[in-house]
């Protein structure tokens, strides 16, 4: 007799629950200049910006980056408003 368990645990989490990362002009600024110097190194790119961990620099990057979450997000908009 085998059970399948399922774990909640996940920390995985879609990138439609993110909430919205906001960076100051400077921030936004220099993860452009460093993304285009050193690409996806976020942990490189966060050690240039006290009090930013990696993850909130990638999900940044991936929110303003990505075609289909700006997509959902703008269709999320357009209903709420």
């Amino acid at each position: 007799m085998s059970t399948t368990a399922t774990s909640t645990t996940s920390e995985e989490v879609s990138s439609k629950e993110w909430k919205v990362i906001h960076m100051s002009e400077q921030e936004e600024d220099l993860i452009h200049r460093m993304y285009k110097l050193v690409g996806d190194k976020w942990n490189l790119i966060a050690g240039r910006i006290p009090g930013r961990k990696a993850e909130e620099i990638e999900r940044f990057w991936i929110m303003r980056h990505t075609h289909a979450f700006s997509v959902t997000t703008n269709q999320s908009k357009a209903k709420h408003s």
